[in-house]
């Protein structure tokens, strides 16, 4: 069975490779704090790739590199304190990587994606639920999917062990972390380094290619096994 959309009478098909356009895309993460509110941010720099396999998709793959250094909370006193080595040690771990080892279909339009998620030099396996919201075509011709996903991790499981015990009980930070991915991702309809930003691009604006992980080129290699 392939996951297809429905847009009006029309089916497509959706595999292919794929870039994570990432002005369309959002990776946060929310925490309580002080056992009573919740902090919510966000990376706001990540590139990845993804290739997709509608007939079968245990043999899809995905792959996606955050920058440390780019979490924002909205405050800047607490960005500080979590790119440290309370947190994240953003200077010696600038980068947190995501590698799937698999893909199962969970529903029609409901995949489980499990890989290796390494932070601050611990790698770890995670599975995240991802819902496809569906695919479309932009008006520059861009053949665009979307998957929303959430999950929770133990943040002490990476080493990001920062805490400090309130007065009345209980915990500064919340040990358990939500994860909340909104992904949109664009098709490669050229070679890796053909231009796929979702917007018109000048000759030399280069700036509007969207970024494309190394490892990408390897998804894009087994497209012909």
């Amino acid at each position: 069975m392939k996951v297809q959309s429905y847009i009006g009478h029309e089916v497509r098909d959706v595999s292919g490779l794929y870039s994570i356009d990432p002005d369309g895309s959002r990776i946060g993460f929310e925490a309580r704090h002080a056992m009573v509110t919740k902090v919510h941010g966000a990376f706001h720099e990540f590139t990845g790739s993804a290739m997709l396999d509608g007939d079968d998709p245990s043999h899809s793959k995905v792959e996606l590199v955050i920058e440390v250094a780019s979490l924002g909370t909205g405050n800047n006193r607490r960005d500080e304190h979590l790119r440290t080595n309370d947190f994240f040690d953003a200077a010696r771990y600038p980068q947190i990587r995501f590698v799937s080892t698999g893909v199962r279909r969970l529903k029609p339009s409901v995949f489980e994606l499990t890989g290796d998620l390494t932070i601050k030099g611990n790698t770890r396996s995670i599975s995240v639920d991802f819902e496809f919201t569906g695919a479309v075509t932009d008006p520059w011709g861009n053949h665009c999917v979307g998957f929303e996903g959430r999950t929770t991790i133990h943040r002490r499981d990476w080493g990001v062990n920062f805490n400090a015990t309130l007065e009345a009980g209980g915990l500064l930070v919340s040990e358990n972390v939500d994860l909340i991915l909104d992904i949109s991702a664009v098709k490669w309809l050229e070679p890796p380094g053909a231009h796929h930003s979702g917007r018109p691009m000048d000759s030399d604006d280069e700036d509007l290619v969207v970024p494309v992980i190394p490892a990408a080129h390897h998804l894009y290699a087994s497209l012909d096994d």
